[in-house]
């Protein structure tokens, strides 16, 4: 009978105080490539967890020390440890111990003594749900921030938030659609995802939140979905590594790439919005007014409102660009975004 492959590298976690179980175990394990790691009792099992997370745990009940039960009990108590799949593997064959064993957070219960060929089948079973669970874990987590994904998990139905102070960012590439029309897709599409990438970083070191692309244009905002009483300087410090970003991607290609920001901070309504495939966005008239700074800004500056450059304007330096007709706003006090002040 055969017996389907396992997952490269995974570790098993044997909990068993009988040798002849551990020697059988282990065997059977490494013969198909698993890695194995051996506690005697509960709380060795929780010792080792800790030193060297397994990605399964094949786990007695009748252990001394700490029993298999109260073992199950601490791991799916830790936010860190809960997700390792547990499956019971032990002579306790009751209903009442099946049903508590399932009950405590175990993903299968496999009676004494085992079938080789059946325990194999199941652990490789739970170990492919599992992975498949992260990588999902991982999409998801890659279209949502985080606290917004876990509320969709939990089984809010509807996310909509209002948030009084917020900053908002557009930047956009100058020239995009002569340099499109120029360039093969294939090239195109690297140049994008090479310096759309080097923002993502940017914006996970200055805690700010990507919020989508389009085409050309890069969103972000700072103080969503988790408030952050300094988003105005924190946004402001990214859109300044983001010029700096774009000259280090155009010196070692001669490169005349461009881009322009905008900046504007005030109150958002943010929410997730789509069934098949949704989107956490924003609405409001601080993301036009945003999008505006950036639509009538100049290549290679950092323009911001009035209201931008007042929270701001201790800590960075600014030039006054004066009054600028805004599409839908009429003429707004406007400036560009030099630098921190190095004083």
């Amino acid at each position: 009978m055969s017996t389907p492959p396992p997952a490269p590298g995974s570790r098993i976690l044997i909990v068993e105080d009988t040798p002849a179980n551990i020697q059988s175990l282990s065997a059977t394990l490494k013969q198909q490539g698993y890695r194995i790691s051996v506690a005697t009792n509960g709380k060795q099992a929780l010792d080792v967890v800790a030193r060297v997370r397994p990605d399964l745990i094949l786990l007695d009940v009748m252990m001394p020390e700490m029993d298999g039960f109260e073992t199950c009990q601490r791991l799916k108590a830790s936010d860190q440890w809960r997700q390792i799949p547990v499956i019971f593997l032990t002579a306790k064959t009751e209903t009442i111990d099946i049903v508590k064993g399932f009950e405590l957070g175990a993903v299968d219960y496999v009676g004494k003594p085992f079938n080789a060929h059946e325990l194999l089948a199941r652990v490789h079973t739970h170990l492919t749900i599992d992975r498949l669970h992260r990588e999902n874990e991982r999409l998801l987590l890659n279209i949502l921030p985080a606290p917004v994904a876990g509320r969709l998990k939990a089984g809010e139905d509807c996310i909509a938030d209002h948030f009084d102070g917020v900053s908002v960012m557009f930047a956009d590439i100058v020239g995009f659609t002569t340099l499109s029309g120029s360039l093969p897709p294939q090239p195109l599409v690297a140049m994008l995802n090479e310096l759309f990438t080097r923002f993502d970083e940017l914006a996970t070191r200055h805690r700010v939140e990507k919020i989508k692309t389009i085409g050309d244009c890069y969103m972000a905002v700072c103080g969503v979905p988790e408030p952050a009483p300094d988003h105005a300087a924190m946004l402001a410090d990214m859109a300044i590594e983001m010029l700096a970003s774009v000259r280090e991607f155009n010196a070692p290609r001669g490169s005349p790439l461009q881009i322009r920001i905008g900046l504007h901070t005030g109150p958002v309504v943010a929410g997730v919005i789509g069934r098949s495939k949704f989107i956490y966005d924003l609405w409001g008239d601080t993301v036009n007014t945003a999008s505006r700074m950036e639509s009538s800004g100049a290549p290679d500056r950092i323009q911001v409102t009035e209201a931008m450059h007042q929270t701001l304007a201790a800590r960075f330096d600014f030039e006054e660009r004066g009054e600028v007709e805004i599409k839908g706003k009429g003429c707004l006090r406007t400036w560009f975004l030099l630098g921190r002040r190095q004083d």
